[in-house]
């Protein structure tokens, strides 16, 4: 099987296995074994948790190449192009090296039928390994314990934050979810847990596998101070430290988890003083509470976020609340697109004080949520609905139009909300 095109390639992709989800690390082992691919000598951290895994993982990599380090970078899903999942010395794959990559995986997997995600795993092993990469940092797609990234032993591994979400796969409480998140946990090497509460299973998993579990605001943490933050682990601080350009107050969690990192790396990887700065300063990361200011031709402020469940959700929350406290409240309507097997309830009561009206919007694939059900349940729940669309540049057109002037537009619910939203706002300036 060979395809010129990446679109090609990943429209099969798409259509080879027969559940879009099917956690296990069996096939990407199998495959990883015939194509004959060796474990890094490179220092490799792994990202897993609820909320924050791509906001870490942008951190970690920004900090790392402003170090003068060449970093595999590995996150999902993308906003725009397929090629934003795998960066190399902070550029984006190209098609050409995917098209390959892809081509070597095909020919060695013999009968062994692997999902899209997978695909996507092995082709950014394979592009690592040729670019001879000085560390890689992997995010995981779902869980953690039978994610296809857990295939790799990390020599740090985080578990950003635990919330429901995926509950068809992870379980239907916290304590289960955490369980599968520290499956990134490896004897003898470091995990680092980053968020507020920890439910008690993730020290068990670390207990039981023998990682020293190092977590924040105990182990290691920050304090904000006026014009910065400072960071302290151990016997080292930090002062004055350039808040993260990434907006939202979670990011100084984010942000302190991943200097954990870091400091536990520093014997292999050093980084000074001056490239954490400089990484804090240039990170950037599309869809994290991204402000976009109004223009003349486009009056309504815009609110990009990725948030898809409810602790993500609850974070947005936060996130408007005090934004609305230093610049004034304002009249916020928001477009909702959602994946039908996300709590949907979890996330209107989250924001329900934050947002005036909905407008529903059908997403792509067959996993969405139509614009009609989701409008019936966004007033099964009480809120205000505006009405539907069909898609997310017609819902975009919408919002901006009844928002008007001095007001606010939300997007958020979904990957694949955020990332046309913001296609539209580039068309509509």
């Amino acid at each position: 099987m060979y395809f010129a095109h990446l679109s090609d390639w990943l429209s099969w992709q798409e259509t080879l296995h027969p559940n879009a989800i099917d956690l296990g690390l069996d096939r990407v082992r199998a495959v990883l074994q015939r194509l004959q691919w060796q474990t890094p000598r490179c220092p490799v951290i792994t990202i897993a948790g609820t909320k924050g895994k791509g906001s870490c993982a942008a951190l970690l990599a920004s900090m790392l190449g402003a170090a003068g380090y060449r970093v595999g970078l590995f996150t999902s899903p993308h906003l725009h192009r397929y090629n934003e999942r795998i960066h190399i010395g902070g550029q984006e794959i190209s098609d050409e090296s995917l098209c390959a990559a892809f081509e070597r995986i095909n020919a060695a997997r013999g009968e062994i039928s692997l999902t899209y995600f997978e695909f996507n795993t092995l082709a950014a092993l394979l592009c690592f390994a040729s670019a001879a990469v000085d560390v890689m940092v992997l995010e995981v797609g779902m869980g953690g314990r039978l994610d296809a990234v857990n295939v790799i032993d990390a020599e740090v591994a985080i578990v950003t934050s635990i919330g429901l979400d995926h509950t068809e796969w992870l379980g239907q409480d916290v304590a289960s979810i955490g369980r599968e998140k520290a499956g990134v946990f490896r004897k003898d090497r470091p995990a680092l847990f980053g968020g507020q509460d920890m439910p008690p299973s993730v020290q068990t998993v670390a207990t039981e596998v023998g990682a020293q579990l190092l977590r924040a605001q105990r182990d290691f943490g920050f304090t904000e101070q006026q014009n910065g933050w400072r960071w302290w682990m151990q016997n080292q601080q930090l002062e004055q430290l350039p808040l993260p350009s990434i907006g939202g107050e979670i990011q100084l969690w984010n942000a302190s988890v991943a200097l954990a990192a870091l400091h536990l790396l520093s014997t292999r990887l050093p980084v000074s003083r001056a490239a954490i700065e400089q990484g804090l300063r240039a990170t950037q990361l599309s869809g994290r509470f991204q402000i976009i200011a109004a223009t003349a031709t486009r009056p309504s402020e815009w609110i990009l976020d990725v948030a898809h469940n409810p602790l993500s959700a609850t974070v947005l929350a936060d996130h408007l609340a005090a934004y609305s406290n230093r610049t004034g409240r304002k009249r916020t309507i928001a477009v909702l697109g959602v994946l039908a097997d996300k709590d949907l309830h979890g996330m209107i009561d989250a924001l329900r004080s934050q947002v005036d009206a909905w407008i529903a919007v059908s997403l792509s694939g067959p996993r969405a949520l139509s614009a009609q059900l989701l409008a019936e349940r966004l007033r099964m729940e009480g809120v205000t609905v505006l009405g539907t669309a069909a898609d997310v540049h017609s819902a975009c057109e919408f919002a901006g139009k009844e928002a008007g002037a001095g007001n606010r537009v939300l997007v958020c619910g979904s990957f694949m909300s955020v990332g046309p939203a913001l296609e539209w706002l580039s068309i509509h300036r």
